[in-house]
């Protein structure tokens, strides 16, 4: 409230209790003399709750002025009642949202930082390999050699292409901007989808497939479901020796249906369980030229559906992930 207001208030104040005082003094003067005290009484009071409200305003305007410049650490609770305890709490409330956004955000910047330096490093391995190849096959004159050379640079394209595709499917994911189209997978044309990229391998590294697929669908995104459960097959295969034994299995449960693969390969360490679907992790049996972003993607796009991936290992013994997806989403 303005200056200019408190004094208006206070003229007319003044100006209602002159005259009521001078009404009551043709009527008695004691009755004059108490209109004007009690008048009186009740303008100061009035008077001070205006100026205690203003100096909550003021206290109220510093605090935004603080929010404004970055400062959420700022603890304005008030279990007081009145208008103006109601807007400090309300303010209170937007000041720990900003807080927490402000968190998320800072998390974000580590992580995004994060991702930049191991994707930097990532490429940096295969760019360093094709150009010493490139340096070699301008000096290279025995054809032979010259095939090896160009067989290292098309295998190290073909890692830098896969890593750079599924880089970009991880990062539409995370914007939110990936449009799942939610219909009904039936399990078999699921399980034939994911697994038919890699029979060809399969078949060179005589690893043996058993699938056990009940009759029944799920609600998901056929590719995008795919895509998950072929690369974990993928990581399952990696793991493995040849001569090895795969085992793709369908449950259905009152909540949930369910998707087991299983390996016989080296198995996880316990520590490493829990870090296995982080990006750019490689436990210690992971292959040199393994990148670890595949399990990271799988779980994104489960998780996206609602779903939840478990995973069960034992050395030496191989590795179960049970894909849950669920009949009804609370």
């Amino acid at each position: 409230m303005k200056d200019t207001s408190l004094r208006n208030i206070i003229f007319f104040g003044g100006f209602i209790i002159l005259t009521g005082a001078v009404f009551c003094l043709f009527i008695n003067p004691w009755c004059a003399m108490i209109f004007v005290i009690g008048g009186s009484m009740m303008l100061g009071i009035f008077i001070w709750e205006i100026n205690k409200r203003k100096e909550k305003l003021k206290q109220l305007n510093s605090y935004l002025s603080l929010v404004c410049a970055g400062h959420y650490e700022l603890d304005i609770s008030d279990n007081e009642e009145g208008e103006i305890s109601i807007l400090k709490n309300n303010l209170y409330k937007v000041i720990v949202l900003l807080r927490s956004q402000n968190t998320m955000l800072e998390k974000d910047k580590r992580f995004l930082a994060d991702s930049l330096a191991d994707i930097s490093h990532q490429l940096k391995t295969p760019l360093t390999s094709m150009m010493v190849m490139t340096e070699l096959l301008e000096k290279e004159k025995e054809e032979e050699k010259r095939k090896q050379f160009l067989q290292v640079v098309e295998r190290q394209l073909e890692k830098m292409k896969w890593l750079i595709t599924n880089l970009l499917k991880l990062s539409k994911l995370d914007a939110g901007t990936v449009e799942f189209h939610n219909v009904s997978i039936p399990l078999d044309e699921l399980i034939h989808a994911s697994v038919e990229p890699y029979l060809l391998m399969m078949d060179v590294r005589n690893i043996s497939l058993k699938t056990d697929v009940a009759s029944g669908s799920i609600q998901g995104d056929f590719n995008w479901t795919t895509e998950a459960l072929g690369n974990i097959i993928k990581n399952c295969l990696e793991h493995m020796e040849n001569g090895g034994n795969l085992e793709i299995q369908t449950r259905d449960c009152n909540l949930f249906q369910s998707v087991l693969i299983r390996d016989d390969g080296c198995g996880i360490d316990k520590e490493e369980l829990p870090h296995i679907f982080e990006r750019f992790y490689n436990g210690k049996k992971a292959k040199k030229d393994s990148i670890g972003i595949g399990l990271a993607l799988a779980q994104t796009i489960i998780e996206r559906e609602q779903g939840k991936i478990l995973v069960k290992s034992e050395l030496g013994k191989g590795t179960e992930f049970e894909i849950r997806f669920y009949k009804m989403i609370v």
